[in-house]
């Protein structure tokens, strides 16, 4: 049955990596299908590490993968429903990528609204489910761009390390860019801090320049989330003992 409403669509995005966006990608993806919401997954990475995460281990051997469905989408060729998506165990659906993403990047620079791609192939599933996340590349190229142009909203992992803090501006500076020329409807839902620990002096120094750059980026008094401790060992996890996070906090908080 279709869902009436369209879709949130949220990109986890960071220029940075090693920041936790797969990992939140993931485990954001679960939690919301184990409160009963129909969850797309969208792999934007061709380094194919959401696809890999969730269990597909060699993603060179899809048949369809995102960049299928954007070349389609390039080219003026029907998308067919469901086109591409695998269904996962844990209920959440997933268009998988891999390394083809890569050249298919270099080939949207000269293709006609171009920062609009992953918005077309989108368009079709967004009243199919309640969320779309997306897993950006880390880097600012044209597929983070497309990412932006197809979200409702932007969630920012950042690690609490100086480096990541300092190229936190850089990113505010390309969502406010999106937001003014593609897409102005675009909203900051507001910055993940992961692998920290706020015990120490370093990680409440961490935690004060994040949000001092938050506060002067147009972020409308939006407060950083700070994971708990239990949250950030699963964040380190790997994907062979892979577990949704909150299921990890809740058991350890139990008698």
């Amino acid at each position: 049955m279709k869902i009436s409403k369209k879709a949130t669509t949220i990109a986890i995005v960071n220029q940075k990596g090693g920041t936790g966006k797969t990992t939140t990608c993931e485990n954001l993806g679960i939690g919301l299908a184990m409160e009963g919401k129909k969850v797309l997954q969208v792999d934007a990475d061709p380094q194919g590490s959401l696809t890999i995460s969730m269990g597909w281990q060699q993603p060179d051997e899809l048949p369809t993968t995102l960049s299928t469905l954007m070349a389609k989408a390039m080219n003026d060729q029907p998308i067919q429903p469901g086109e591409g998506i695998l269904h996962h165990a844990e209920g959440v659906d997933l268009i998988p990528a891999n390394i083809e993403l890569a050249g298919l990047e270099v080939s949207l620079v000269n293709t006609m609204n171009r920062e609009k791609m992953l918005k077309q192939v989108l368009e079709g599933a967004k009243h199919e489910y309640d969320f779309i996340l997306l897993d950006c590349t880390p880097s600012l190229g044209m597929l983070t761009v497309n990412a932006l142009a197809a979200a409702d909203t932007t969630l920012i992992p950042v690690q609490a390390q100086y480096l990541s803090a300092k190229g936190l501006e850089q990113l505010l500076q390309t969502v406010q860019k999106v937001r003014r020329q593609i897409n102005p409807k675009l909203k900051i839902e507001g910055i993940l801090l992961t692998m920290t620990d706020n015990r120490t002096n370093y990680g409440q120094q961490i935690d004060n320049l994040i949000r001092g750059a938050s506060a002067t980026s147009c972020l409308h008094g939006r407060m950083c989330t700070t994971p708990p401790t239990t949250m950030n060992a699963a964040l380190s996890c790997s994907s062979s003992s892979r577990r949704f996070a909150s299921e990890k906090t809740m058991r350890s908080r139990s008698p």
